[in-house]
C-alpha cells in the first residue's frame, strides 16, 4: 500500500508491506520492520527487535489521524493517491454537501445518526470496523443528515460513499 504521510505541514511518501504480524515501511526512504499486533481496539504493540512501543491511533473528526506514541501525541493526514481517502469532501463551515466516506475496506457495526436529523459539528454518524479497529465518523460540519447510503452490517469499500451531511 502506498500513500503519503503529511506530518506538520511536510509530506512524505510512505509504502507498507504486510505479511501476517509482521510490517515492513519504507517512510520518506527509511526502512523500518516491526511486529504489530493490536492488543485492544485503537491501541497497537510494535515490536522491532528488543524496542517495543505503545501506539494509539484514533481517526479524528476531520478525517486526520491522531497517534499517541512514547507519550507524544502526532496529528497527521493520510493521502492516498488515488484519491480514496476516508472523512469528508467539502467545507466544514461552507454551505451545500458534506460527504463521508469510508477511508478502507471495512464494515459498518453501528448507525448512530439517521437521515433527517439534525447533527452538529463532531457528532458522531456512524462506526466502521476496519483492520479489527472500530472507529466512530463524525460528522465534519453542523446541519442535517441528508442521506446515510449504508445499513449496519453492510462491507464497504475504500472511498465509499457513507453519508451525507447538508
Amino acid at each position: 500500500m502506498r500513500f503519503t504521510a503529511k506530518l506538520d505541514g511536510r509530506e512524505f511518501p510512505v509504502e507498507l508491506k504486510r505479511d501476517g504480524r509482521r510490517i515492513a515501511a519504507v517512510i520518506d526512504g527509511r526502512e523500518i520492520e516491526y511486529d504489530a499486533s493490536e492488543v485492544e481496539p485503537g491501541i497497537f504493540l510494535l515490536k522491532n527487535g528488543e524496542n517495543n512501543y505503545e501506539a494509539a491511533i484514533s481517526i479524528k473528526a476531520d478525517g486526520g489521524y491522531l497517534a499517541t506514541v512514547r507519550g507524544f501525541e502526532v496529528e497527521l493526514e493520510l493521502i492516498d493517491p488515488k484519491r480514496l481517502r476516508g472523512g469528508v469532501s467539502g467545507g466544514d463551515d461552507a454551505g451545500g454537501r458534506a460527504e463521508i466516506k469510508s477511508a478502507m475496506p471495512g464494515k459498518i457495526v453501528r448507525l448512530i445518526a439517521a437521515a433527517g436529523d439534525e447533527i452538529a459539528k463532531g457528532d458522531g454518524v456512524l462506526v466502521v470496523e476496519a483492520m479489527k479497529m472500530q472507529n466512530e465518523l463524525r460528522s465534519p460540519r453542523d446541519g442535517i443528515v441528508k442521506e446515510i447510503a449504508v445499513a449496519e452490517g453492510d462491507t464497504v469499500g475504500a472511498g465509499q460513499l457513507l453519508a451525507v451531511i447538508e
